[in-house]
């Protein structure tokens, strides 16, 4: 662990509940001054497909003249798989930021609210069958690939994975890194996912300020072919390759518009095709 690192983890006995929705913190970790992760626990009812968010927050500021208070929400990625007892999340603090300038102070032990209604377009239904799926990711954007990455689905339909995370300095891949590690290491993932199956994933982190093994926005090393000299790879095409998005508007649009360069087309759960992209992501 990094000295910006930090974990706050207690057993949290389930609170009584003093807001719409609520949850109970379990444990909250700070992997560096702009990122941290936290869990929670998780309604009985709820029931989700790897991949989809939910709607989190807290309550805001009571109004001046009514005193009343509104919920300030925003749409998270479940980080934590579908049959995961506890759910996790992946988050950026905004100093500034309605929510998440209060959130990042949570402490296990607190409240938060939680909408149990998963929705998203980053599922396995999404897609119609293929042989090789890429996760593209930037930031927290990695948050929903975390729970696919620990889904045996994925590893059951695809021969091969490749998780790609753009990052501007080399901390900001921290929880993709350790999450990956656990992944390859730890016993219990390898009797789930199958020990066969986990040579199956492929890990590509990139950095775009610090120095790092491997440099540049993964758009960049898409478009000049850096990407497939690196992992032996002709090219993507859609007879062969799935893809998932999830990051900031800009590479949305870019690997977007490089992907259906390769002749993908976009799919949604109603309408599978080569790709999907997560545009409710925020963060």
């Amino acid at each position: 662990m990094t000295e910006q690192q930090s974990v706050q983890t207690k057993t949290a006995s389930p609170a009584t509940p003093t807001l719409p929705d609520a949850q109970t913190v379990t444990s909250v970790r700070h992997w560096t001054d702009r990122l941290f992760s936290f869990r929670v626990t998780r309604p009985a009812s709820l029931r989700f497909r790897s991949g989809e968010f939910v709607m989190i927050g807290l309550m805001g500021d009571p109004h001046p003249e009514t005193g009343k208070q509104k919920p300030l929400l925003r749409a998270y990625s479940i980080a934590s798989p579908s049959w995961d007892e506890e759910l996790e999340f992946y988050s950026i603090k905004v100093q500034d930021g309605p929510l998440t300038s209060r959130l990042q102070h949570i402490q296990p032990g607190d409240q938060i609210i939680l909408r149990p209604k998963p929705v998203g377009t980053l599922v396995h239904d999404a897609l119609l069958p293929g042989k090789r799926l890429w996760f593209f990711a930037t930031g927290t954007g990695f948050a929903p690939f975390a729970s696919l990455l620990r889904d045996p689905q994925t590893f059951e339909d695809y021969d091969q994975i490749i998780m790609t995370h753009t990052c501007r300095d080399v901390a900001e891949l921290d929880y993709g890194k350790e999450l990956i590690e656990n992944i390859r290491s730890d016993e219990m993932m390898g009797e789930l996912l199958g020990e066969e199956n986990l040579s199956k994933l492929v890990y590509y982190p990139t950095t775009t300020r610090e120095e790092s093994p491997k440099m540049g926005r993964i758009t960049t090393l898409l478009q000049d072919g850096t990407v497939f000299k690196d992992l032996g790879i002709e090219g993507i095409s859609p007879e062969t390759d799935r893809a998932m998005v999830c990051g900031s508007m800009g590479l949305n649009t870019d690997i977007k518009e490089i992907l259906e360069g390769f002749g993908l087309e976009e799919g949604a759960n109603s309408d599978p095709k080569h790709y999907v992209v997560e545009k409710a992501f925020v963060g």
